[in-house]
């Protein structure tokens, strides 16, 4: 656990998923919130056919999704939100002509229904 989903737009041609999902693993665990890093599964999804809102404008976007097991204070979650921001912010180039929108959202896992096994190596 956790849980890492980035979605973003195909538009975004530059965007280097494997680097960005090394950056924002790193964030996760520099956070102290893991006690594991292998815990940590993160994966990438390029959205070819999207829309983001109705003027004919070219947009493009980054939605980070972090699922963690419930429990977690507000607080502790605005935080880790703010550092997947800042990781986003560093990565996702402007590019011109191009609205960019990046987000993160915080999704809670319900804890008594959770289950995982790792198997051996």
């Amino acid at each position: 656990m956790p849980q890492l989903h980035l979605e973003y737009s195909a538009n975004l041609r530059s965007l280097d998923t494997d680097k960005a999902l090394l950056r924002l693993n790193n964030a996760l665990v520099a956070s102290g919130q893991f006690s594991d890093e292998v815990d940590i599964k993160s994966r990438a999804v390029a959205h070819e056919v999207f829309r983001v809102g109705i003027a004919p404008a070219e947009r493009a976007f980054v939605h980070v999704k972090l699922a963690l097991l419930s429990g977690r204070s507000p607080e502790v979650k605005r935080q880790l939100s703010a550092d997947l921001l800042e990781v986003l912010k560093d990565l996702v180039p402007a590019q011109a002509g191009v609205d960019i929108q990046l987000c993160v959202e915080m999704l809670d896992i319900d804890r008594d229904s959770y289950s995982k096994v790792r198997l051996p190596a």
